[in-house]
């Protein structure tokens, strides 16, 4: 299918806030050893009915909060209760494993995320997926333990720069892309002459297209991956030898296209530099994540069932039956809620 939108993804993109994920499910919960005052045990801590409630009251206190648990005000008490046992597994784990986390380290991973966005608008945005500022800042505060605990234990991934370029060799490939453009032409006469000039002088390419401007010729080069180029014209410029133009009619656009290709082009390590860095840093998480889980798996985590609707499994349904998981800006025109800034690995 022809697209004439001429957009070219960034090989990198950088959203606001990406990544930020709160977790909302709570595993391993069983329904033994509860008191009607007690709303969930974890290990020899308690999450008191109280401290539930007075929780649950101080995030509705925010107006869009409540407006976003009007419609199920039983699953937010869930989710605010999995968020305070998420919360006691953390301290555990920390315990255990020696580490701590300072309120101006998660203070500056927040501001880091946040970048040149507001944050009130953006906290407004979390706030009506029912994400309340101190879930935002402990969410971030658990994804650093992760890392810290990951650190402590050997397990995390630090790349050096040899380390780094050869992980750049791997991935260059793949990371390539074509720089092309497209002009439309009435006649195939006019087409063959336009592109022998253009294989004759590449440079004259942009003066060319301003004389048949369009919704189907692009202004200037552009560097796309294979899979951004238009359908009808993709097999042909992935085989196309560099400086090259050839010419195709395609009814739909009326015309006959001539494409020019001057190459392919590869983005330098410092442009990948952040997603590979990315990549190491996801590997840390998934490892703070796993120990963190043996520390969940140690404790025995009990749910009152007034608070929680147990499946036959024993686990504890979270916020209403949904995945357990709110994604919170996943991209810049889009703000979902996830919990918090950094997701699971950043």
């Amino acid at each position: 299918m022809w697209d004439s939108r001429g957009v070219l993804k960034r090989r990198v993109s950088r959203t606001a806030m990406s990544g930020l994920l709160l977790a909302v499910a709570v595993s391993g919960l069983t329904a033994c050893r509860t008191s009607p005052n007690v709303a969930a045990y974890v290990g020899d801590e308690q999450v008191t009915a109280h401290e539930l409630e007075a929780a649950v009251d101080e995030r509705l206190a925010d107006d869009e909060i409540a407006a976003y648990a009007e419609a199920g005000e039983e699953a937010y008490t869930r989710r605010v209760l999995s968020l305070l046992v998420q919360e006691e597994v953390y301290a555990v784990a920390a315990e255990r494993y020696g580490v701590d986390v300072t309120e101006a380290q998660v203070r500056a991973r927040i501001d880091e995320l946040l970048g040149d966005d507001d944050p009130e608008t953006v906290y407004s945005q979390l706030a009506q997926q029912g994400i309340a500022r101190q879930d935002v800042f402990e969410n971030i505060r658990q994804q650093l333990l992760r890392r810290e605990i990951a650190a402590a234990e050997g397990q995390a991934v630090e790349l050096t720069d040899a380390e780094l370029q050869a992980r750049y060799e791997e991935v260059r490939e793949s990371q390539a892309q074509v720089r092309f453009g497209y002009i439309t032409v009435p006649d195939q006469a006019t087409a063959d002459a336009l592109a022998a000039q253009l294989q004759a002088d590449p440079n004259t390419y942009a003066a060319v297209a301003a004389q048949f401007a369009g919704a189907y010729t692009l202004p200037e080069l552009e560097e796309r991956s294979l899979e951004e180029v238009p359908g009808p014209l993709a097999e042909q410029v992935a085989s196309a030898e560099p400086n090259t133009a050839f010419t195709l009619p395609v009814a739909e656009v009326g015309g006959v296209i001539v494409t020019f290709v001057e190459g392919t082009v590869y983005p330098s390590l410092e442009e990948l530099r952040p997603q590979l860095e990315q990549e190491a840093t996801d590997a840390t998480d998934a490892a703070g994540t796993e120990l963190v889980d043996e520390v969940r798996a140690d404790l025995d985590v009990t749910v009152n069932p007034r608070y929680a609707v147990l499946g036959d499994d024993g686990q504890l349904d979270p916020a209403g039956g949904d995945s357990g998981v709110v994604d919170i800006l996943e991209d810049e025109s889009t703000a979902t809620a996830p919990g918090a800034p950094g997701g699971a690995g950043e």
